[in-house]
Parts: C-alpha cells; sequence; structure tokens
C-alpha cells in the first residue's frame, strides 16, 4: 500500500472522513485548497514541498480550513522550520512520523506575506520573498532537473557554483513602512520565519504570527561579498556584520538597477519593482509537536 495511503489510515483510525486529491498541474493544488475551503472542509493535508504547501495556503488564506504539511518534496524548508521528520530515499515511514505529530500538533495562526503585482492581483507566500543573488539564481535554475532535486541543497549549490561569476550588481532603494534605504546591495531578502533555504537560521529570534516582517539588507556588490555573506550566515556571523541591516516591517517596495529578477518561496516571481505586504494570522496551520515551543508568540488551540 502506498505510504500516503497508510497516512489517511492514521487520520481514519482517528475519527476523520478523508479523501484523497492528486493534483495534475501547477496551480490545481491552490483550486483544490479553495473548493475545500468553500465546501467548509475543516483540515486540509497538503503532501508536497515548499511549492505544493504555498499554493495550498493560497487557496486557503482568509479562510477557517486548517492547513496541515505533510513533507514529501525536495527541500521541504517549511518541515525543517517545524522541527519535523521528513521522509528520504532510504526511510519513507517518516512520513507517517510527521503525520503522527501533526495529529497531536496545534492550529496556529501564522502570517503570510503578499506580492502584489500590477493590476491589483497579487500572490500569498510563507517563507521569503527576495532579490539580488536569490532571486537570479533561482530564475537561472528553477525549475531544477530532476538529479538536482534528488541530492537536495547540495545540487542546488552545485548548479549555483556555475552560476554565481555572472551575478550582476545590483544598486536598490528599499522603502520598509516609509523608511528609505538605499545602497548597493548582493541581496535584499523579506523574511517571514527563521530559516533560509532550510539551512540557515537566518533570523533566530523571529516569530511565525508577530505581524512582522525580517527585511534584511546585505550591503556590497561582487561574488566574494556574496560568498563571504554565505559562509559568515551558516555560522550565525551575520548578526554582528556592520554591513547587514536588519529591519522589521509591514510593507516594503524594492527598486533596482538594473532590474532584478525576485523570488518568493524559492519559486520565480517576476522582476523588481517588488512590492510585499504582511497578512497578519491570514492561514491557520495545524503546527506539529516537533516544532520550537518559541516559534508563535500566541497560543494555539487543539485541533
Amino acid at each position: 500500500m502506498p505510504t500516503i495511503e497508510l497516512v489517511i489510515d492514521i487520520w481514519r483510525a482517528r475519527g476523520w472522513q478523508t479523501e484523497v486529491c492528486a493534483t495534475q498541474a501547477a496551480g490545481h493544488a491552490a483550486d483544490l485548497a479553495r473548493q475545500a475551503a468553500e465546501a467548509g472542509h475543516e483540515l486540509v493535508l497538503a503532501a508536497g514541498g515548499d511549492g505544493t504547501l504555498g499554493e495550498v495556503a493560497n487557496g486557503l488564506a482568509g479562510s477557517e480550513t486548517v492547513m496541515a504539511p505533510l513533507p514529501v518534496g525536495t527541500a521541504n524548508s517549511f518541515a525543517k522550520e517545524l522541527l519535523m521528520p521528513r521522509p528520504g530515499l532510504v526511510n519513507r515511514q517518516k512520513l507517517l512520523q510527521a503525520a503522527d505529530v501533526l495529529a497531536d500538533g496545534l492550529v496556529q495562526c501564522m502570517d503570510l506575506g503578499f506580492t502584489r503585482r500590477e493590476g491589483g492581483n497579487g500572490r500569498y507566500w510563507m517563507l521569503w520573498a527576495g532579490t539580488g543573488a536569490d532571486g537570479y539564481l533561482v530564475h537561472a535554475l528553477e525549475p531544477r532537473p530532476k538529479w538536482s532535486k534528488r541530492i537536495g541543497p547540495l545540487g542546488y549549490a552545485l548548479q549555483g557554483l556555475t552560476l554565481a561569476p555572472t551575478l550582476p550588481d545590483m544598486h536598490a532603494k528599499v522603502e520598509i513602512d516609509g523608511r528609505i534605504y538605499e545602497d548597493d546591495y548582493v541581496l535584499v531578502l523579506i523574511s517571514n520565519c527563521r530559516m533560509y533555504g532550510g539551512e540557515i537560521t537566518l533570523s533566530p529570534k523571529a516569530y511565525l504570527d508577530d505581524g512582522l516582517f525580517e527585511v534584511w539588507l546585505f550591503r556590497g556588490k561582487g561574488l566574494a561579498k556574496t560568498m563571504g555573506y554565505i559562509a559568515k550566515a551558516l555560522r550565525g556571523a551575520h548578526l554582528d556584520d556592520p554591513n547587514v541591516q536588519l529591519i522589521h516591517g509591514r510593507s516594503i517596495t524594492v527598486h533596482t538597477d538594473p532590474i532584478m529578477p525576485c523570488q518568493t518561496d524559492g519559486d520565480r516571481a517576476g522582476h523588481t519593482p517588488l512590492s510585499c505586504e504582511i497578512k497578519p494570522g491570514a492561514l491557520r496551520l495545524l503546527c506539529p509537536a516537533t516544532a520550537p515551543a518559541d516559534l508563535f508568540s500566541q497560543p494555539g488551540k487543539p485541533l
């Protein structure tokens, strides 16, 4: 029996009525989640990686339906944030463990980012939005080949190293709640969580429900500066670097010269200008029992 069916059995044994819906194409997960919310379903188990979770969050944002993340993707950055068991090529049974810790978790109201687009439309995102080095690499590398996804962060790093020397210099004007910051930056990152890419603890004191972004400005230009920041961030030394600024804010607009690619949650998100605002408590999230006790500022509720 496929592992996902065993997961469903866990929930059925707890008294839940369940239905499995497979996605057919990009954007389908958002449609299925939206239909579930409109039908009044209490819970959507989102089985996939960060991209799938982002789609489901878009379908459920602002509704009473709870999203439960089941990590079966390649990066699973959000699952790492929640310290969830993550299935791999060797141990697929960890998905059953993930289902168990979810069932014992608490419902929390999580903030979402919202990227505005021309014409008034926009898209919600869960983790980060950025431009500079990360947006450039995302546009160049995504969608990644299967071999790269299969070996996770190493695959991304190997591909990224071949493109890093072509990273253009960027001058940016960043407006955060009416305050202006302008300089040469290798990266402007708007973060809604603690970890970056599932590997770096960028914002160790961030909450997922405080109604604020952590906006990181990495000053400078050139490959050497970029690689230096990565090395520092991996060991937490970026917090003491005078060329790194952290500003908290709710509404952010980034203009760049030249126009640069942007990313949200590791997916392509057009080009600058990048405009984001935070949507406090927009997603009802089933937070697993494994999550750090201080990840949310408000107490959760039993499912």
